[in-house]
């Protein structure tokens, strides 16, 4: 479905590659040279996504993310040649639905636009059942099937996984996941989350490939796998 998406770089050839890019996919878009015209055109254009680069010349993009999250219900994107795992922790936590490194692949961004989006949009109609393939899992019945049959899990496997669905498609921080899982419990740690993902995997995926459900994005997070 068309979208309004805001470019936000400081390079005219990254901001015009975008452009073309979208345009040819049925989008409007729209541009923004540092942080102070991209909050001025969010406000005034309202659109449906933002794809934000973090280095610019006027503020860094980080700043940005919750700014432009706070300005009302949009998918932002991150697009930057930043790597370190430290500044994709940071620009999930802050509320970016997904991150992309430059330099890109066109359509791989585009892939990662239309499920953020469509994502979006479902959650706009607060669906409590999230279902990808054969798996389906009913938040408000705490119930998870597949095949049609349920599956039992424990309740950290329930918690971890209920996360991930509140969030279809989208990467989730293990420190995001980790507090909604332990809570208030004492010194919970990153190999108790990969224990409870393994076992999740063994639970749900089985006979499918491992990682086929729960995606692993490494030193990052997890990302519940959606599949028609």
């Amino acid at each position: 479905m068309p979208a309004t998406i805001l470019v936000v770089d400081d390079e005219v050839a990254i901001r015009r590659l975008l452009r073309n890019t979208l345009e040819q996919a049925g989008h409007q878009v729209v541009e923004a040279r540092d942080g102070r015209e991209a909050l001025a055109r969010a406000a005034a254009d309202h659109p449906d996504a933002v794809l934000l680069d973090l280095g610019l010349p006027d503020r860094d993009g980080l700043s940005l993310i919750p700014l432009l999250r706070g300005q009302g219900e949009r998918v932002v994107l991150v697009v930057s040649a930043r790597e370190a795992t430290e500044e994709k922790v940071a620009a999930l936590d802050l509320g970016a639905d997904d991150y992309v490194t430059k330099p890109f692949d066109s359509e791989e961004l585009l892939a990662r636009l239309r499920v953020a989006l469509r994502h979006a949009r479902a959650a706009e109609a607060a669906p409590r059942t999230v279902k990808t393939g054969d798996l389906v899992i009913d938040l408000d019945c705490r119930l998870v099937t597949r095949g049609g049959e349920e599956q039992h899990l424990t309740r950290k496997e329930y918690d971890v996984l209920a996360m991930l669905a509140r969030h279809p498609g989208r990467v989730v921080t293990h420190d995001r996941i980790i507090d909604a899982a332990w809570g208030g419990d004492e010194d919970p740690r990153i190999d108790y989350l990969r224990i409870v993902v393994r076992n999740l995997r063994q639970k749900l995926e089985a006979p499918q490939p491992v990682g086929s459900v729960i995606a692993n994005e490494l030193g990052v997070g997890y990302r519940l796998r959606m599949e028609g």
